[in-house]
């Protein structure tokens, strides 16, 4: 699928700001009202009649195709200075007009960069263009004979050893608490426990990353059964563990009084009983955690889902083919892209600017139905995730204005995304940026932006 210049388009926008004004104007009206009603003192036959009430109509309102068109030479005005930031190092990058698909700016669009975490934008497209909106994974327990349990990874890394109903760092996340109660409630004795992780097969760690980065928090063993995404501290971004099915084992054994001592590796024997299920939240739920939160190994295990729907080898290896694949396979042209993971970590992945903005305009505009949902995915600016301390500086206005993806690698700083300008046109964007600091790229790269959203680019 190609979206070039002059192809229309319709922009799917939600335009947040104006619905936090209305929200704010129906406060004001419900205390101007409770004022008048409790404070009046005036006789009842003398005072003034009461105004009608105002109605109020929040709504979504799309970004209509009349909004004021923007111009090359505008947006190249705009953001020239900046782009030549010294903070930035090399960039390249494209912006594009998400109504028409014309290119409003581009500087070496084509060349392949490293994406780091930007490379989740194709295993989000992957995944919808292949998955059910409303897939879950399931995770089983079975008992043998002999009283040994067996927990059965369905790849779900979100399962949580935090208790029902406390917060983690996954939505409607399963629980192990749930699998130890249904355990209990079986009435079955168990004695020892085992993890099987056959459902994944190959190596659980890509050879181009760094064992340092468990510790760091990156990253950990991808594997079948894993809980909290294999992070230590289940509610915070942490450091992760080295061995994730068996510290799943271990989280279950000890909701079931068993000693650690009694865990171990096993696959499930074929004739064993289920005795506990739990299932994970939705495919679009994932999703959204892994593109908010820019969770590497939520990104892993949903490429391996996409890779066993399409008949690949459900395996790191399998996912890095399956996710560009599938996106060929939708007409999609990837020239330039090479993966050697489905989450950014590694620093031998290439995607041109290109690329990455003609997936956007994809999704913005009206190139692929399946597709629309991936602007959803994207991070607020000023208010979630990997965005949440970005754009909120006294001296921009782009707060709430712009989702985009960022990425984050050592002399690697990325943004990919739509921004609304001030004429309320949609334009989309991806900027690379090759050879400064994190502390330097990040303010400076969102200073273009900005610069995108207080301009009309006329």
């Amino acid at each position: 699928m190609k979206v070039g210049p002059g192809r229309r388009v319709s922009v799917w926008w939600t335009v947040l700001p104006v619905l936090a004004l209305l929200v704010v104007a129906g406060v004001v009206l419900a205390v101007a009202i409770s004022v008048d009603s409790d404070s009046s003192s005036t006789p009842a036959s003398t005072a003034p009649p009461r105004p009608q009430p105002v109605v109020f109509s929040p709504e979504v309102a799309p970004v209509g195709a009349a909004a004021p068109q923007p111009t090359a030479a505008g947006v190249t005005a705009a953001i020239t200075p900046a782009v030549r930031a010294p903070a930035l190092g090399t960039v390249t990058g494209q912006v594009a007009d998400a109504i028409t698909g014309e290119v409003l700016w581009s500087q070496d669009p084509a060349r392949p960069v490293t994406p780091a975490s930007t490379t989740k934008i194709l295993t989000a497209a992957a995944a919808l263009l292949t998955l059910p909106a409303d897939q879950r994974l399931t995770t089983t327990v079975v008992v043998d004979a002999a009283g040994r349990a067996v927990l059965v990874g369905g790849g779900d890394p979100t399962i949580s050893t935090r208790p029902i109903g406390a917060d983690t760092l996954f939505t409607d996340a399963a629980r192990i608490a749930d699998l130890a109660a249904q355990i209990k409630k079986s009435g079955v004795r168990v004695t020892s426990l085992a993890v099987d992780t056959s459902r994944f097969t190959g190596p659980d760690f890509a050879p181009s990353w760094e064992r340092a980065d468990i510790a760091g928090g990156s990253i950990a063993p991808v594997q079948a059964v894993m809980t909290d995404s294999g992070r230590i501290q289940p509610t915070d971004i942490s450091p992760r563990t080295p061995a994730p099915a068996l510290a799943a084992g271990r989280a279950l054994a000890d909701a079931l009084g068993l000693p650690d001592a009694t865990v171990s590796t096993a696959l499930a024997p074929a004739a064993a009983r289920q005795i506990a299920s739990v299932r994970s939240a939705p495919l679009m739920t994932r999703l959204r955690d892994m593109m908010v939160q820019s969770d590497d190994v939520l990104a892993e295990t949903i490429a391996i889902e996409v890779a066993q729907a399409t008949g690949g080898q459900p395996s790191l290896e399998g996912a890095a083919t399956a996710v560009p694949s599938v996106l060929r396979g939708a007409g999609i042209d990837l020239t330039g892209v090479s993966l050697a993971d489905t989450n950014g970590l590694s620093t031998d992945n290439r995607i041109p600017a290109v690329i990455l903005d003609k997936l956007l305009l994809a999704a913005a505009g009206s190139g692929n139905a399946k597709l629309r949902p991936l602007l959803d995915l994207l991070p607020i600016s000023g208010a979630t995730g990997t965005l949440s301390e970005r754009f909120a500086g006294s001296a921009t206005s782009a707060a709430g204005w712009v989702r985009a993806k960022t990425g984050t690698l050592t002399g690697v700083n990325t943004l990919a995304g739509i921004v609304q300008t001030k004429d309320n046109r949609v334009l989309t964007f991806t900027l690379m940026s090759t050879g400064t600091s994190p502390d330097q790229a990040r303010p400076a790269l969102d200073t273009v932006v900005s610069r995108l959203r207080a301009c009309g680019c006329r």
